[in-house]
């Protein structure tokens, strides 16, 4: 129906008006992003920020944040406390007014405000984790008193009230997440415990201490080194080249915090950037001007020592990327971010600013450290040939797929439709479920690619050798989107993509190849939300000529006692191609009844530490991982 009416008056009275913390609960999303896991984490993230910009500007130094035995979160620091008289404009205490009125904060006016610079910048942090939550309690130390307020789903219980002397200075706001907007409110604490570090990192000198209630778990951090140890951190399980560089400087207002290292034998690049501590995503200028610089001066001192000739070219940003761990933090007075979610800073200055301390920085840390230099600039200088190399090799890709039509006769079963957006491709492990899945699909809409046996694991291999790979070439022909310098997701031949397995250790190693291919090197694809994992059924269960098919050991479960099947009629599937073609479109291909998974990346630093940990080539980190896990194995192929 048409949002304009034909039958009826338009006027003043159609209009609907959302007052206080309205919008906020007509569209959690406009203020969080989402109501599933990641959106219920914002809400800590919100409340956190706060007690961290107190201690970046000065007032506060430890933070506590803890999931409470009921399930609540609350997050108390030692700053100067939330103010308790009463705020001018709106009649009410300024606490009540910062929990119930939107863009109501202290850090719209600079230094004056009290917060030179700050992460909370668009003011509706802490009113939209009230209006978010069942109940949220506010206390608050401040001149030797205690002030408590309790709100219902935003609303005040009553106005905020002095309940005796205290010796404690600082806020804690605990809160209940409604359960009518949430998919879930369990806190996850390896979430939670992963930004805390992070915001420790990132500010000096300040204790931020972790309790999880329900199971007495107890984490407490404390970094002097700043962002150095955060790369230290990050590079903790792999070989580096020297020292870790670091350096800082305030250039108008702008406090410049950078530091980096290079690893021997990886070739992925891990470069986060922050501004106010907010993490940035998409970069932006910030760094801009520490790739240029590092770019610029890398090659001025390779050219100064005579380890690049005259005749040999420049190195590029991606050669001078491959290895870097590094960290670009920057504190903006007054920061401009491209678009509410804060992911990509705009502010020109801060290229500058950035640039200018790298430049200077870099250079006198080669010349202090010569043999680091030239074990960095050496990596550069094989990642320049590799990349030459992968071009050729990649070139010869392309020009394979141009001459045929982007099709592979004998591998891969193209569909009919030309839209990707109405296209989908399967990769099929093995040609005996490839010919099932070929047989059994809507050759309108669906697309068959088998592949045969294991693909390279693109995690211990540099870019040249991948392009060798020959079932890797086929998915790059398939997918359309090139790869590498050359990569362009616009391209992408399919919307979905799905991934579909043997339910068994083969089937699920064949899977994590795959996405660490597409991790790697498609990450786009993921990110655009293509990629897919198909769930075929682990069992079917059959009498009396009826069929059931279970994804689960408890739905399994479910059907045999509801339908009294016997164990003879139970089939384990281990292998897609114990499926014929019409089992495997009933179970697998058919939109209307098929189950998927669409793979997504919550946390980018996390998914990269545990690639690298179970694909990379160093045993010891892999095999603690999955001792620290064995107890929560549920479904072991034996």
């Amino acid at each position: 129906m048409s949002e304009f009416s034909t039958s009826g008056q338009y006027d003043a009275s159609n209009i609907q008006i959302l007052e206080g913390l309205e919008p906020v609960r007509k569209r959690p999303g406009m203020y969080i992003g989402s109501t599933d896991e990641r959106g219920l984490h914002h809400l800590v993230w919100e409340i956190v920020d706060n007690s961290i910009d107190e201690a970046m500007a000065g007032h506060a130094t430890h933070v506590i944040v803890a999931i409470e035995e009921d399930g609540s979160l609350s997050v108390e620091d030692d700053g100067r406390g939330i103010p308790v008289d009463i705020h001018p404009k709106t009649g009410k205490s300024t606490l009540e007014t910062i929990l119930t009125v939107l863009h109501a904060g202290g850090k719209f006016g600079g230094a004056e405000s009290g917060y030179k610079v700050s992460g909370g910048l668009h003011g509706v942090g802490a009113s939209v984790v009230n209006a978010l939550s069942n109940k949220l309690e506010a206390r608050v130390y401040r001149g030797g008193r205690e002030y408590i307020q309790v709100f219902q789903r935003g609303a005040p219980d009553a106005p905020a009230a002095d309940i005796g002397e205290t010796e404690k200075r600082g806020t804690k706001i605990r809160f209940w997440p409604d359960d009518s907007m949430f998919s879930t409110v369990e806190f996850d604490r390896d979430t939670i415990v992963s930004r805390l570090r992070q915001q420790a990192y990132l500010t000096k000198g300040i204790t931020i201490t972790f309790f999880d209630h329900r199971d007495g778990f107890v984490y407490r951090f404390y970094f002097e080194g700043g962002v150095r140890s955060y790369v230290s951190f990050l590079n903790r399980r792999a070989e580096a080249i020297g020292d870790v560089f670091y350096a800082e400087r305030t250039i108008d207002d702008m406090q410049v915090e950078v530091s980096l290292q290079y690893k021997k034998d990886d070739y992925d690049e891990k470069t986060i950037s922050f501004v106010n501590n907010i993490h940035t995503p998409e970069g932006g200028t910030h760094l801009v001007g520490f790739r240029t610089a590092l770019t610029r001066m890398i090659n001025k001192y390779a050219r100064d020592n005579e380890i690049l000739k005259e005749k040999d070219s420049n190195l590029g940003n991606d050669d001078v990327s491959e290895g870097l761990t590094a960290v670009v933090s920057i504190k903006v007075p007054e920061p401009q971010f491209e678009g509410q979610t804060k992911s990509k800073l705009g502010t020109s200055e801060a290229r500058g600013a950035v640039d200018k301390v790298v430049a200077e920085k870099i250079y006198e840390f080669f010349a202090e450290n010569p043999k680091t230099a030239k074990g960095i600039i050496d990596k550069c200088v094989l990642a320049y040939q590799a990349r030459m190399a992968a071009r050729n090799a990649r070139d010869t890709i392309i020009r394979k797929g141009a001459l045929e039509g982007m099709t592979l006769p004998g591998k891969l079963a193209d569909c009919s439709s030309k839209d990707p957006v109405k296209s989908e491709l399967y990769i099929v492990e093995g040609d005996s479920a490839g010919g099932s899945a070929k047989q059994g699909r809507d050759r309108e809409f669906q697309a068959i690619l088998p592949l045969r046996g294991k693909i390279l694991n693109t995690e211990q291999a540099r870019i040249d050798k991948i392009f060798g790979n020959q079932e890797i070439k086929n998915l790059i022909i398939a997918l359309g989107t090139s790869i590498g310098d050359t990569f362009d997701v616009s391209k992408l031949r399919y919307h979905r993509i799905i991934i579909m397995t043997d339910a068994d250790v083969d089937g699920a190693h064949i899977r994590t190849l795959l996405l660490t291919f597409f991790f790697r090197y498609l990450r786009d694809v993921i990110t655009g939300g293509y990629l897919y994992i198909a769930q075929p059924p682990l069992y079917k269960l059959a009498k009396d000529k009826k069929v059931w098919y279970a994804h689960t050991d408890e739905e399994k479960e479910r059907i045999r006692l509801e339908y009294n099947v016997v164990s003879d009629g139970i089939q384990r599937y281990k292998g897609l191609g114990e499926m014929n073609a019409e089992q495997l479109w009933e179970t697998t291909m058919d939109p209307q009844v098929r189950v998927m998974s669409r793979v997504g990346i919550d946390d980018a630093e996390r998914a990269n530490e545990v690639f690298r940990v179970l694909m990379g080539e160093d045993v010891a980190p892999r095999r603690r991982f999955i001792q620290s896990r064995a107890k929560q194995v549920t479904n072991l192929d034996v």
